[in-house]
């Protein structure tokens, strides 16, 4: 299974490409999309929908998942992340693949076993689980894999329990 992982954003959009096979985890490809501030609204989103469109296109994941967005005491920062979510929905719905949203507990217990973890045990366990050489760049990409990772635990969770 190819999991997509997304950290939503305008300015950074994080993403990590996690193979899984049986018990393994392996990091295909992992980075952030990018928009200069500077840049309209309107086109900075197209720029990330071409962006994923490719790492679809490359890497022909099974699933993709995005962290859920939780209240925010700045409205402007929720909008921008909503809409960059909007855009990876879409392109999950666009190639036909499976797409499923976590919330930040969600994520944190599926890598560290403590839905309490701060960043940098998130991002530790993820440069373990993964056999990374150093704790994968940027913060958003290491955000992207956490969720990739959860999302390979919740559907190997989903299979045993489905009839």
């Amino acid at each position: 299974m190819i999991i997509l992982g997304v950290d939503p954003g305008t300015a950074t959009m994080g993403y990590g490409i996690l193979e899984k096979t049986g018990n393994r985890f392996r990091a295909l490809a992992y980075g952030a999309l990018e928009t200069p501030k500077t840049m309209p609204t309107h086109e900075r989103l197209r720029e990330l929908y071409h962006g994923l469109r490719r790492l679809c296109e490359t890497y022909q994941p099974d699933a993709l998942a995005t962290e859920q967005l939780l209240f925010q005491t700045n409205r402007r920062t929720a909008i921008a992340v909503a809409r960059a979510a909007g855009i990876a929905l879409l392109v999950a719905a666009e190639q036909g693949i499976e797409w499923r949203e976590y919330t930040p507990l969600q994520v944190k217990q599926a890598v560290t076993g403590y839905g309490g973890a701060d960043k940098k045990q998130v991002q530790t366990m993820v440069q373990r689980l993964l056999g990374l050489e150093s704790v994968p760049k940027p913060d958003d990409a290491a955000d992207a894999l956490a969720i990739a990772i959860c999302h390979a635990h919740h559907a190997a969770l989903s299979r045993l329990t489905t009839p």
